[in-house]
């Protein structure tokens, strides 16, 4: 009965701190945008790169090729 005497300041407080961070992330607009974020994947940019176009456009090291001993 007297960890009760700890545990309800200690919910009190951590209320309060999810509160507080709550209302932060409110006044810093964290929440804005959302639907533009989720939908941001579903369309290709058309401002492309050269470096990315490059970078995409160069192979890889060839690997060694590995014929398997067991066939």
């Amino acid at each position: 009965m007297e960890i009760l005497y700890l545990l309800i300041p200690v919910s009190i407080a951590l209320v309060f701190v999810i509160g507080a961070i709550f209302w932060w992330a409110l006044s810093n607009q964290q929440f804005e945008g959302l639907d533009e974020e989720a939908s941001r994947i579903l369309f290709e940019d058309d401002e492309v790169t050269a470096s990315a176009k490059i970078a995409t456009a160069t192979p890889v090291a060839d690997a060694p090729v590995v014929k398997n001993p067991d066939r």
